[in-house]
């Protein structure tokens, strides 16, 4: 697959014409934070998946790349389907270009373990939203029976014999749940993971992995027994939908005072979400399962906000939430529990007449009447997320730059926000 150009050989930036309510139905795509483990999952068995409704992003097009180096074959089938054919799977060692790009392509370390004995993985990038460390991923692996060095900005993993046994992590981690879950998943011993992440993007990849022949049990709460098959089969499946995405689309909504209806994601996963959209005065009504309308009929109330592990409110949600709030009539805390800097937006945000103020690890958010159109840039996924919001409430235009940051985890944003009114265009330069 070619390489996205990089943002120094095209920029691109969304013009935004603020204060136009959102009226209508948009449908959420695919999970991109439960696509990314299932993609690195395929390398487990050497029988071909046929992977569904994966959403078209530069992440995953990161780690389609980053199978593809290891010799995996990828075949595009479809814009929303890949077939995977892990077969030719021959090296350990994903390259740094592409490993720098994307903390989740740490994800590969575990099935290359698994089916190699070995990996060696350079220390990942991805979004500058502060340390996450992968001492809880290497802690996991060394109870399975893995030894682990690092040396000049590489892990090096190898095992001669893996074992199942206990992995207790002091904190939820989803990418150390994830990465222990994919080794333990061909080890016939049982393994249990005690603490794990309870996102409903880890119940979405035991479903994966016990359609490949797995046994899971727990996933979902804080205690996932994994026992293992030594060879997986290959399999067909459909990943779940982004709840993130669902819940960006109904922020929407309510800071335009808009009234949309949001399809195709499972209400029941956006509840801490809903209930702070009623806390601040919008009208949320399930039509559906899966199906949810958002109207907004007056300014935002103040609310207080602190992120946590699932079923908490989301990190992942924070800074679109911010957005929301800088617009509330009073005063509200946003507390972020989960990345230590996580608040790069408020500086852009202040730049549109935003007042708040960040104390450590809480921001103050002082609402105003209205925001005012200008240049911003988004540093990181969400942050981009909150900074269209926040245009699309605007007095006058807003460019938001960066928008390669937004296109890692929004597939056609600006096509779906016209598709409800908005007035919103990509400019190439």
């Amino acid at each position: 697959m070619e390489e996205p150009k990089s943002q120094s050989e095209v920029k691109e930036y969304f013009r935004i014409v603020g204060m136009r309510p959102l009226v209508g139905n948009v449908t959420v795509g695919g999970s991109k934070n439960a696509a990314l483990p299932i993609l690195a999952a395929t390398l487990l068995s050497d029988e071909p998946s046929l992977i569904h409704n994966v959403p078209d992003l530069l992440d995953v097009q990161t780690m389609v790349m980053v199978l593809e180096s290891l010799g995996v074959q990828v075949e595009r089938v479809g814009r929303h389907s890949y077939r995977i054919m892990p077969a030719t799977l021959s090296g350990s060692e994903p390259p740094y270009e592409l490993i720098r790009k994307m903390r989740a392509s740490f994800l590969v370390t575990g099935p290359l373990i698994s089916r190699l004995g070995r990996a060696q993985v350079p220390l990942p990038g991805g979004c500058a939203i502060g340390s996450r460390p992968i001492d809880l991923h290497l802690k996991g692996f060394t109870h399975l029976g893995v030894r682990v060095s690092m040396r000049s900005g590489y892990i090096e993993a190898w095992a001669e014999r893996l074992q199942g046994g206990e992995v207790y992590f002091d904190f939820p981690s989803v990418g150390a749940t994830e990465n222990v879950m994919m080794l333990a998943a061909t080890i016939e011993d049982e393994t249990i993971i005690a603490n794990a992440a309870r996102e409903p993007e880890v119940v979405d990849l035991a479903r994966f992995l016990t359609l490949m022949g797995a046994s899971i049990e727990g996933a979902g709460t804080d205690t996932v027994v994994v026992r293992g098959r030594k060879n997986l089969k290959g399999c067909e499946y459909t990943i779940m939908n982004d709840r993130i995405e669902a819940g960006t689309f109904c922020v929407a909504a309510a800071i335009t005072r808009g009234d949309v209806v949001v399809q195709g994601i499972e209400v029941s996963l956006l509840r801490s979400v809903v209930t702070k959209l009623e806390e601040v005065g919008a009208k949320v009504e399930r039509m559906a399962e899966d199906v949810v309308r958002v109207t907004m009929p007056c300014r935002p109330k103040p609310t207080n906000i602190k992120t946590m592990p699932y079923p908490g409110f989301p990190t992942d949600m924070q800074a679109q939430f911010m957005s929301l709030l800088c617009l509330a009539e009073g005063v509200s805390v946003i507390t972020e529990t989960v990345f230590e800097s996580r608040f790069a937006h408020v500086g852009e945000l202040e730049r549109m007449g935003a007042k708040i103020q960040v104390e450590g690890r809480s921001a103050v958010v002082v609402g105003v009447e209205k925001l005012n159109g200008t240049q911003v840039t988004a540093t990181d996924l969400r942050a981009g997320a909150a900074l269209v919001l926040a245009g699309l409430a605007a007095e006058g235009v807003t460019e938001v730059y960066g928008v390669r940051h937004i296109d890692r985890g929004y597939e056609d944003l600006e096509v779906k926000l016209r598709s409800l009114g908005a007035s919103i265009e990509r400019v190439r330069e």
